[in-house]
């Protein structure tokens, strides 16, 4: 029996597996939500300088050291020991470390092994929802996406183009195969998606003079347009409104949050849509067994 008839007559030992990797995938998400936004910063500084400079002047990102996903290793940022291979296992190593660099002792913060375990657990809640099956490998991906977004939003107010358009043309590819819908109900529901948040803008802007969301929103929804469909858009919508809600008053009443200060949309339309992924149709089953 082959590794993959094993996991697909053994549940239990896929939500095994996908723990395992939801673990080591979390170590890498770690990765992509510091270094990401920081090498988008530098690429647009990188642009400037090169938009600007003087060609009788070297250019300072000729002596910049390399930095993107793979280098340099991860380090300490209090004393910039790099941080060995046994001491970079997820989980384990941050419980066998207490939580502090072996070298200085500087605490490491709890998100680390937050984001491992969390990546962990909502990749065991979609192999156990869609069982072995190429659904559930393409629910991984956008699920682990969607995590990374979570958090660079929440820290940047960015929704990188690195992350949503790949993964926005990745639903609409696999919906030629019907994976999760169809491509006419993925194509309506990237434009609906999009277009839904950017007029919700405009008239937003045009009544208060103000920009009530950035255009990374506009393409998340288009990406979870494209892979639940528009029929789902208004279920996704409804549930970012209300986690958004519920968060942003708990944030404020516990003043963990300015309330003057913008709060980002991506965070809860990535919930929202992570939810409608796995439960959208329970959810509206339910709703309309009720009503009707």
């Amino acid at each position: 029996m082959s590794i993959l008839e094993f996991f697909s007559v053994s549940p239990t030992a896929f939500a095994i597996f996908v723990s395992i990797l939801g673990l080591l995938i979390g170590s890498f998400l770690n990765v992509v939500i510091y270094r990401l936004p920081v090498m988008m910063e530098r690429d647009w500084k990188q642009q400037c300088e090169e938009f600007l400079a003087d060609d009788d002047i070297p250019s300072p990102n000729e002596h910049r050291e390399r930095f993107d996903l793979t280098l340099p290793r991860s380090r300490c940022s209090k004393c910039n020991q790099s941080i060995a291979a046994w001491d970079n296992i997820p989980v384990f190593s941050y419980i066998i470390l207490g939580g502090k660099c072996r070298h200085c002792k500087t605490r490491i913060s709890f998100r680390y092994p937050f984001v491992e375990l969390l990546t962990a657990a909502a990749s065991v809640a979609v192999a156990m929802h869609f069982g072995f099956s190429i659904q559930a490998l393409f629910a991984l991906v956008l699920t682990w996406a969607l995590i990374a977004l979570t958090f660079i939003d929440y820290d940047t107010q960015l929704l990188p183009d690195d992350i949503t358009l790949p993964l926005l043309w990745l639903g609409l590819i696999i919906s030629i195969e019907s994976v999760f819908v169809g491509p006419v109900t993925s194509i309506i529901g990237a434009v609906a998606g999009y277009l839904s948040l950017w007029l919700v803008y405009q008239v937003f802007k045009l009544v208060t003079g103000k920009e009530g969301m950035g255009f990374g929103d506009f393409k998340l929804l288009a990406l979870l347009g494209a892979w639940l469909g528009w029929q789902m858009l208004p279920l996704v919508i409804l549930l970012s409104s209300i986690v958004g809600a519920v968060i942003g008053i708990s944030l404020v009443l516990i003043k963990k949050h300015n309330k003057d200060h913008p709060i980002p949309f991506g965070p809860y339309l990535a919930i929202a849509g992570w939810v409608a992924l796995l439960y959208g149709e329970a959810i509206i089953d339910q709703y309309l067994t009720l009503t009707i």
